[in-house]
């Protein structure tokens, strides 16, 4: 269990990085948690810093969550427990996920974790991941509700994970099925205050065009 335990804290750690206060400290001397919709993510970086400093962040935080589902999980593979690789993937890409959400350096305060799920998502089922931005740009371009565009890019997740099990007939380890539940549960809860302005119609939409 050294190794499980391991591949957490190491998986964790690596998710907690504040990627996005960061770049605000950097770029501008500011706490992005103080600015737009006060979320320390990529889409409120878009908002406050830009277009260029909100991809290199969502860019960061992706591989915050690709990293330790291909490299960290493999440490489980000497741990002698005679798991599936599967199995420390989605540890270890869980793990990420949480440090984002609840990164231990901004007192457990964090981003949405979208963007670190689509890195684990990747590591896991990359032609789902495909499926999901389609679905997530169409979105996101035509309502301009960036959480609209997450949330719906989680359920189609599990809507591609359960096609290709139930009626296309492929072999999907039962491990991935239950996290297809699993991720767009959490996508919900942590857009929980978005899902209410959404139906109250006071969600906030996302400008294009901001050059800085």
């Amino acid at each position: 269990m050294l190794y499980v335990i391991l591949i957490i804290v190491i998986s964790y750690l690596m998710g907690s990085i504040p990627t996005s206060i960061i770049a605000g400290k950097l770029l501008k001397g500011i706490d992005i948690r103080r600015h737009g919709s006060g979320n320390a993510g990529a889409t409120n970086v878009f908002r406050v810093l830009g277009w260029k400093a909100g991809i290199v962040v969502l860019l960061i935080d992706m591989a915050k969550g690709l990293i330790p589902t291909i490299w960290v999980a493999k440490l489980g593979l000497d741990s002698g427990l005679g798991w599936e690789f599967i199995n420390f993937q989605i540890i270890a890409g869980i793990a990420a996920v949480f440090g984002h959400i609840w990164t231990v350096f901004a007192k457990f305060k964090g981003g949405k974790g979208v963007g670190t799920g689509a890195g684990m998502i990747i590591g896991l089922a990359p032609l789902a991941v495909l499926i999901c931005l389609i679905v997530f740009v169409l979105v996101v371009a035509v309502t301009r509700y960036v959480s609209l565009g997450s949330i719906l890019a989680s359920l189609t997740f599990m809507g591609v994970i359960f096609v290709r099990h139930f009626l296309l007939g492929a072999e999907v380890p039962l491990q991935l099925l239950v996290f297809s539940v699993f991720i767009p549960a959490l996508i919900i809860y942590t857009h929980r205050s978005n899902v209410g302005r959404l139906l109250r119609g006071e969600e906030n939409k996302m400008k294009f065009g901001k050059s800085s």
